[in-house]
């Protein structure tokens, strides 16, 4: 998958197939024309990839394009800003990113994501194998402590307290009070909601976490490489049956297909087959060869 979802840097980078040669640039030893900049970047791999990821996108758009609506990559994109917070924009300048690519690139990836399900056939023993690990969202508050001795003292002793007062806003002063997590004591101790395809938390944290009915509290203190952890309920509507949950396991299930890579260039062969891609630069023949086998034709 990393040969197509390229960086920005490279999509920047990509070039004019126009007939006439317009100057790009120009210098005291001469001027640069789009015909030797294209000449020159056809030859290099990034230039290849930007190719690749361009012909992919248009052969998705005519597929599944009336399935990603402009409200989609903007839901996407509106619940990456608020996750990141203040720190948006740097972190999109960090990575060569401005907010329109990266509306572009959340368009590529759910344009991908519709090739994927339009291509798997879910079973039910998939359903059932995922129902095994599935865990719904829970949101859950905690109080870290150090990761000594004194650290579990006074995890015990905060768990001593809620045994007499369980009740989430004396967590919450319990979490402002003791807390080593300077990024949310001053918020109870709140966490992002996260299920059980969460990577951002370990997983004797998420564990014991899921045990939790809303409204518990760990009842032991629990240990992780960050220290002690008390853990609060703040939100769990519980696993109930599976016919309730079908379209998240099914979600979970294509997500996983999209982090195979042998599975996704199964996909994408079989969009760009259908695709009747047509190259027309005679140097780029086999640019999909990796991908279809045999190469497009140049006519």
């Amino acid at each position: 998958m990393k040969k197509w979802v390229t960086g920005l840097a490279a999509i920047l980078m990509a070039f004019s197939l126009a007939a006439c040669s317009k100057t790009v640039a120009t210098t005291s030893g001469g001027k640069i024309t789009e015909s030797e900049y294209y000449d020159s970047m056809k030859k290099t791999s990034s230039g290849k990839q930007v190719l690749q990821q361009m012909i992919l996108d248009k052969v998705l758009e005519g597929n599944y394009g009336k399935k990603v609506s402009d409200k989609k990559v903007t839901a996407q994109y509106n619940t990456a800003k608020k996750q990141y917070g203040s720190s948006f924009n740097s972190i999109l300048q960090q990575n060569g990113m401005t907010k329109s690519s990266y509306k572009k690139q959340l368009r590529s990836s759910l344009l991908l994501q519709e090739a994927v399900k339009a291509n798997t056939k879910v079973t039910n023993k998939q359903l059932q194998k995922q129902w095994k690990s599935y865990q719904p969202k829970v949101t859950v508050g905690h109080i870290l402590l150090k990761g000594n001795d004194a650290g579990k003292k006074q995890a015990e002793t905060i768990i001593a307290s809620l045994k007499k007062d369980g009740s989430y806003k004396n967590f919450k002063a319990l979490a402002k009070k003791y807390s080593t997590d300077t990024q949310t004591k001053n918020s109870g101790g709140k966490l992002p909601a996260f299920d059980n395809t969460d990577t951002s938390l370990v997983s004797a944290f998420k564990n014991a976490a899921f045990k939790l009915k809303q409204g518990e509290f760990t009842a032991q203190p629990v240990k992780t490489s960050y220290g002690y952890h008390v853990i609060y309920s703040i939100k769990n509507p519980g696993k109930g049956k599976l016919s309730d949950h079908k379209a998240e396991l099914k979600k979970q299930i294509l997500d996983d297909k999209m982090q195979d890579s042998t599975y996704m260039q199964k996909v994408i062969s079989k969009e760009l087959k259908k695709g009747k891609v047509n190259i027309k630069d005679s140097d780029l023949k086999d640019i999909l060869s990796d991908y279809i086998g045999t190469s497009s034709s140049s006519k």
